[in-house]
């Protein structure tokens, strides 16, 4: 997913000769906390509502430079650039350039958090595992053929390096809900499982067991 595919481009701007008053009522009316701002259709930066409250409301923007996130991903780049950008600085949006550094438009956050979703398939129904392991001894190809033994695949996986302890994250989802199968088979090859979610096999089974009993009784 690009850039240019969830930016909004009705979203407000300022010019730097606008008054700092000005940009106050904007970030008012429309309940939001950052401002791009351009020159000339130029993009030179973004604003936050906190340095404008500390500034002298009928000063120009341009007086507050220095306070300008010049922070921005370009149309052509994956999305996730925008996430890393809106972590790295805390910003509520995140401004798209063309090749010209031309303002083409903003991702606001709530956009991100839906790319995300549904980068990471948070729609589909499915069971999530949580597994560390030594970087060195990841193999993915191991982790997909012990799930395929238990007749599911890998929707999502995503890994991390844990700063603490060094350890090797790697977060899996996969198609099914019954987990527990997958779970003792990873364990079996000595996978250190830390989480996981999704239902046990036992849980099923009680759960048609006493739906039985509870049909008997009313019989």
């Amino acid at each position: 997913m690009l850039a240019k595919q969830i930016i909004q481009t009705n979203f407000p701007i300022i010019q730097l000769n606008d008054k700092v008053i000005v940009a106050l009522r904007i970030l008012d009316d429309f309940d939001i906390q950052h401002l791009p701002i351009i020159s000339e259709d130029k993009f030179v930066g973004i604003i936050s509502k906190d340095d404008l409250l500390d500034a002298d409301e009928n000063n120009i923007i341009a007086t507050l430079q220095n306070y300008f996130n010049t922070a921005f991903v370009k149309t052509e780049e994956y999305f996730l650039s925008a996430i890393k950008l809106a972590a790295q600085y805390q910003l509520s949006a995140i401004a798209v350039v063309n090749e010209q550094i031309e303002l083409q438009g903003i991702i606001p956050l709530n956009e991100l958090v839906n790319a995300t979703a549904l980068y990471l398939s948070c729609n589909e129904p499915g069971g999530m595992i949580i597994l560390e392991t030594e970087k060195r001894h990841f193999s993915f190809g191991e982790i997909s053929r012990l799930i395929e033994t238990n007749d599911s695949y890998i929707t999502q996986l995503n890994t991390y390096v844990e700063q603490d302890t060094g350890l090797f994250i790697v977060t899996i989802k996969v198609n099914t809900i019954e987990i527990s199968d997958i779970v003792a088979t990873l364990q079996r090859y000595d996978y250190t499982i830390r989480y996981y979610f999704g239902e046990e096999q036992y849980n099923n089974e009680l759960k048609e067991n006493l739906n039985q009993l509870m049909f008997y009784i009313n019989m």
